[in-house]
């Protein structure tokens, strides 16, 4: 198992892109990775399914309670409304920058690169997202790419579900390289 003794946090809310969470965390655990489900609420958090809402993920701990240090890596899923909440919390943002402050793979698909945007730390990178936030992410410093995955020395991020495979398949990488000297908040 390739992240045997790794562990690794997924921050989400309510709202979070189904598949987006739940294919992440079943590879990772796969692979031998201890993940915890962090959250600003505590109890279950739901999906959103298509059109609707999905299948619900007991939360392990609170961002609030949770250090970074705990952590070999960091997982930010998509959706609209997960990191639209997310991006206003001030722990949330804060344990966002601390991976990045410690060199620390973290990996946003979809829309979570808003999170990046609002924790200050995609300034001078190279980063993709879900289409309708490119202005945002180019609005923030950031070089937008039209790619299934992009990795900027730890950071990765794809589009939208479909990338998922090359997704998760970077993830692990970079949760085996380890830390990466070069993933700064703005380099």
């Amino acid at each position: 198992m390739k992240l045997q003794n790794k562990k690794v946090a997924i921050l989400a809310t309510d709202g979070f892109e189904k598949s987006e969470l739940f294919e992440p965390l079943e590879a990772l655990k796969k692979e031998g990775a201890m993940v915890d489900i962090i959250s600003i609420k505590e109890g279950e958090i739901k999906s959103w399914d298509d059109k609707n809402w999905g299948k619900s993920i007991t939360v392990n701990k609170l961002v609030k309670d949770t250090k970074e240090s705990d952590y070999n890596a960091l997982v930010l899923p998509g959706g609209v409304a997960n990191p639209d909440t997310l991006r206003t919390d001030e722990n949330a943002l804060q344990f966002i920058r601390s991976f990045f402050k410690s060199h620390k793979p973290v990996a946003a698909i979809c829309h979570a690169p808003w999170l990046l945007i609002s924790a200050g730390v995609i300034q001078n990178r190279e980063v993709t997202s879900y289409k309708s936030i490119k202005d945002d992410i180019l609005n923030a410093g950031a070089t937008w790419m039209d790619k299934e995955v992009v990795v900027d020395n730890g950071l990765v991020t794809s589009r939208n579900p479909n990338d998922l495979p090359a997704f998760i398949s970077k993830i692990i990488e970079e949760i085996r390289e380890g830390k990466h000297e070069e993933q700064v908040a703005n380099a």
